[in-house]
């Protein structure tokens, strides 16, 4: 028997992202995210308070970096949950991470994280969601230690972890249960 709830933001796994950013002196804002995704197959969505740094540089800057946190830099990708830019300004610096420019955007790639997309902004919106931002995907790098020989992103040694709402945890992903489009093909002959 089920139990009603009420009205909840309980989708399973929410993505840990992060998202990089410059500030109007040029330096490095990062600011872990759950309420995004892919959006199309170039394109990211993010839903964000406003009142974010973050959402300042992405409307200035007009682009981001998208990287996907790993088990390795935990605590650094939660430290970027926690702490403001808006009143921490050597927030960055204080997580000892490293950051280079992105040659196809005007955005930082935390050299830390083992997956980044490199975004432009594609569209800005203002609704029932709140403040969205749609990014172009223009490009994506890959650690080489992440990359199979068949050159994809093996999620195994990618480290990924993600969000639950429900009693906000973070949970590392990992092991391969089926394979998609072929697990359930044995239903489609009944």
């Amino acid at each position: 028997m089920k139990k009603d709830l009420g009205v909840k933001p309980y989708v399973f796994p929410m993505p840990v992202l992060m998202i990089a950013t410059y500030n109007e002196d040029d330096s490095i804002d990062v600011m872990n995210m759950a309420w995004g995704g892919m959006c199309a197959e170039n394109m990211v969505a993010l839903n964000l308070d406003e009142s974010h740094k973050t959402s300042a540089n992405i409307k200035k800057r007009k682009a981001f970096t998208l990287s996907i946190a790993d088990v390795a830099h935990i605590a650094e990708a939660d430290f970027f949950g926690i702490a403001s830019s808006n009143t921490m300004k050597d927030k960055f610096e204080r997580s000892g991470m490293h950051a280079v420019k992105s040659t196809r955007v005007d955005a930082p790639i935390v050299e830390e994280f083992p997956l980044t997309l490199e975004c432009k902004v594609a569209d800005i919106e203002h609704g029932v969601g709140g403040f969205r931002v749609v990014g172009e995907i223009v490009n994506v790098l890959a650690d080489e230690a992440v990359i199979e020989d068949s050159g994809k992103v093996n999620p195994e040694k990618l480290g990924a972890f993600v969000f639950d709402q429900f009693q906000n945890g973070y949970y590392k992903l990992g092991e391969k249960i089926g394979i998609a489009w072929k697990s359930g093909a044995e239903l489609m002959k009944k």
